[in-house]
Formats: C-alpha cells, structure tokens, sequence
C-alpha cells in the first residue's frame, strides 16, 4: 500500500530521518516502533503529507506520489489518528464523524437526517453502538477513540495510523479496540500501528519495523521474534535488564501508611492495606477497578466518606492536596500534561511548586535558589533539557515524567503515589524511570504504584493488591507475583483475601 524509499528529513542541528526505508501492506497490521527521537513521529508526518521530505521517494498504492499537505494526503486515502483526539466535544457523535464533509439538502444546508443514518452505518460496520445524537463531551475515551475510527472511515481509508491509542484506556476497552482495528485490516485496509506496550505488539501486529535514532533498525516478522529481541532492538539491552532488582523490605516495623476501610464513593468502597517503607507496592485491576480514585482519595483531591488513614502514625482524616504534602506525601498523577505539568512555564517553576514557601523570602522568590535546585534534580535525575529555564512543553514525554519526579522528590519525605508512571513514554525512557523508583524506594519512601501494564507491576513490585470494583480481591508476593494470577484476581470474585494487615476482609 505505502513504500518509502531512502527518506531523509533533516530539521536544523539534527537529521530526524537518515535514508530510512519502509513498506507496510494492504490487509497488515505494521507495528512502527522506536524510543523517542527515534524518528517515529516524523516519519509518520511524512506519509501523512505535514512535512515534505528531503530526499526519498514515496510510492502510495502502486504509484509514486508526493503531497504538500494533508489534505492531499487525506484525499489519496490516508488518515492518522493522534495520541490527543481531535474531536470537537461541543458537536454531536455524527458531526464530528462528518466534520468538513457533511451531507448536504438541496438548498445547501446539512442533512442531518442523512448524516445520522450513515454514522450508524459506519459505526454499524465498526461492530460499535452510540447514540450519535449525543455530544462528544458526554462519551468515555474508548467510545470518543471510536468516532476518530468512524472519522476514517467517512471516504475510502486505505491507509489508518494509530498513534498510542490505548494511551488512556487497557482492559476490555483495549480488546474491543484490537477487534475493530482486525476487522479492518481484514476488509483490506492497510494499518500503521504505533505503541510503546510490547504486549499489544505481539497480540495485533503481523509485522514490526524499529527506527532507532533517525534510522532503520529492521524490519521482521512478529512470529519472528520475542518479547527479549523486540527489546534489544529498540534499545541495545536485553528484556531481563530492564527492570532493576528487588529490595524486599522489612514488615517488621511500623507501616508508613495505614489505610482501614477506606471508603470514597463511588468507585472506592472498602479498602485496607498497609504500606511499608522501602516498599514498592503494586495496585493493579482492570479500568474502572477504582485504582485512580483511590489514590486521588488518599492524596485528598477527591473527598473521602469514611475509613482512616494514618501516615507515620498520626492520623489525618481530613486531608487536602496541601496538608498531604505538608505532611511528605506527594502524587504523581496519571495526566501529567492535564493534573501535573504547567505547560505554559519552566521547568524550575515546574519543579518548586508544591513547596514555592521555601523560595520565598520578604522580597518575593529567591528565583537564584530555585534555579539551583532545578539544576541539582536535572543532574540527579538525567534529565534532557538545556537549561532549568526552559519550557516544560518542548520536553519528551519520558523528560517530563523525570520533571515531576523531580518535583515530588524534592516535596514528599515518606510516601510517593504514582499513578501509570511509565504512560506514553518509550523502552528506553522507562529503563530509567524503573531506576528511579527502586532508588527512591531504596532511600526509604514508601511506594504505591499503580499500572495498567502488568509487565512492569511485575517486573518491579515487591507486592501487589489488586482491585476489583472498589475492593481489595487478592494480595499476592514472592513468587506469585506472575501476570495470571493478578488478572485472576482482578476478573474474578474472591470470598476473602488478606492484605498485609493481619486481618482477613470479608467481601
């Protein structure tokens, strides 16, 4: 369907693409993969006709074509669809479907009768069902993911790219999505898919392409490869360096966080558990399971009904964002560009803003010291960026991630939340955000981490709760901390489960 031959795309001070060559199929499912910088992006611009490359050739079914825009590429039969949705929330399901190519009466004006009936066409054909009367705004994100699908498939899609599009859903919304992204791969069309979740890889793709700092790395067949070689053609090292080793703490001592029926309506019901420093205890469970709640419950941004929490053995029932940090608990948020970030400053006044009392003095801020600061966490975290000063906003992802790291380290003394750490960043940027953790753990907070990626829960946790419903269904360790057991847990009832605590919950 789309063979690139020898493209080159050279931006000032760096050469973004270098003679890479690449071919994808009708009928395939073509995993483009590669950490950031690695020219992903950039390449997917070129097929989609936004940027227009240097050198090279591009063929498009069994021609060669080149577009100045993209719309040219659009009307050849392309469509690409961002990590960020691009939906109009105000509009109903059917006007974002037909946005700029709406049916018209005879008198010039929208048929909205027609428009209707074909959106539920098209969603019929995609085996999805909404109202597509309702505005966007009123729809979850797996159902807003399938009208920027049924967006595609207004005119003849030969070509749909996927940019991280399970970036903010996993579980069942995750399944349904492989099944209609198979279904149209099965009428002909041809799809790139791009994703940092080495599981999907290996459950959709049939072929795999890896660029690796502008260039081709290979291009193999999935049943070609494993989970260890995927990786260390991404990233020069093997699967099982990934994750650094365990440090499995004492429970002999005082926990650093108690939690006793803690219950935040409505997706928190009855949660237990204890939290030990130096510990980096897991939170896993399918979406909806109330995880993200939960921790927004403990941080104190959503408000709690009943149930204690006791930090360092002081209790605080109350809680807001500001006494969880006075008292040296901080959140990492799974939104760091919508809950974390302040895109529009730098990544000093990024850095010192839970704790800004500590850079102000009688005059105002003491910007020399927060600077200073800001220097000492890019050192400590290797973070890549020129200077304290610069934009939040023009980081990776990956460097983001390390800025809020930054952040909370320098704010929390006993105990860091993180909610899906590792989202949307790639192989490699995760390999150091790993470190991070188990460095952080090892210098003595307590860690609750929750993910949507079983790997990494497993790969890094020393024990693992999993939710179900607003409750704790199981608590597994040791050797029991293995992907089916979790997913049993996490799917399954449980007639009672102990978590850590000595006691046994009855459901």
């Amino acid at each position: 369907m789309i063979r690139l031959d020898g493209i080159s795309k050279i931006f000032p001070g760096v050469k973004s693409l270098d003679n890479v060559s690449f071919e994808a199929r009708a009928g395939e499912v073509h995993a483009l993969l590669g950490e950031n910088g690695a020219g992903k992006s950039t390449l997917i611009k070129v097929i989609s006709g936004a940027y227009i490359p240097d050198d090279g050739t591009i063929y498009f079914n069994g021609k060669k074509s080149k577009w100045t825009s993209p719309k040219g590429a659009k009307d050849a039969g392309i469509h690409i669809i961002y990590q960020e949705l691009v939906l109009f929330h105000e509009l109903s399901v059917a006007e974002n479907i037909f946005i700029g190519e709406a049916p018209l009466t005879w008198f010039g004006t929208i048929d909205y009768k027609a428009m209707y009936e074909r959106a539920e066409e098209i969603l019929d054909r995609l085996g999805h069902h909404i109202d597509v009367q309702a505005l966007v705004k009123s729809l979850g994100v797996a159902d807003q993911q399938m009208v920027e699908i049924a967006k595609a498939l207004v005119g003849e899609t030969k070509l749909l790219v996927l940019d991280e599009p399970t970036a903010v859903i996993s579980g069942r919304e995750a399944e349904i999505l492989f099944e209609r992204i198979k279904l149209l791969r099965d009428e002909g069309v041809c799809i790139i898919y791009i994703s940092h979740r080495l599981e999907e890889i290996f459950s959709i793709a049939d072929r795999v392409t890896v660029l690796k700092d502008g260039q081709l790395i290979d291009t193999r067949g999935i049943e070609e490869l494993d989970r260890d070689q995927l990786v260390g053609m991404m990233v020069g090292r093997q699967l099982k360096d990934v994750f650094p080793a365990k440090k499995i703490p004492s429970r002999q001592v005082t926990p650093v966080l108690a939690i006793r029926n803690l219950c935040a309506p409505p997706k928190v019901k009855d949660v237990s558990f204890n939290l030990y420093a130096g510990e980096i205890l897991g939170i896993a469970g399918l979406v909806g399971a109330g995880r993200s709640e939960l921790a927004h419950a403990l941080f104190g941004s959503i408000p709690r009904s009943s149930g204690t929490v006791t930090l360092d053995s002081e209790i605080f029932n109350t809680p807001s964002p500001r006494e969880s940090i006075d008292r040296g608990l901080g959140f990492l948020t799974e939104d760091r560009k919508g809950e974390g970030l302040m895109m529009l400053l730098d990544i000093s006044a990024n850095i010192s803003a839970p704790v800004l009392s500590e850079f102000t003095t009688v005059t105002g801020l003491d910007r020399a010291r927060e600077v200073q600061v800001a220097k000492d966490q890019i050192h400590r975290f290797r973070i890549a960026v020129p200077s304290p000063g610069s934009g939040v906003s023009t980081l990776s992802g990956g460097n983001q991630q390390k800025v809020l790291f930054g952040r909370w380290t320098k704010a929390c003394r006993r105990v860091l939340i993180l909610d899906e750490p590792t989202r949307g960043i790639d192989v490699g940027a995760k390999v150091e955000i790993y470190e991070i953790i188990r460095q952080l753990a090892n210098d003595g907070l307590g860690i609750l981490m929750i993910s949507s990626e079983l790997t990494e829960i497993v790969g890094i946790c020393t024990r693992v709760l999993v939710m179900r419903e607003g409750f704790i269904t199981g608590e597994v360790e040791g050797s029991q901390i293995i992907e089916e057991v979790i997913m049993k847990y996490a799917t399954t009832e449980s007639d009672s489960v102990t978590t850590g605590i000595g006691d046994v919950l009855i459901k």
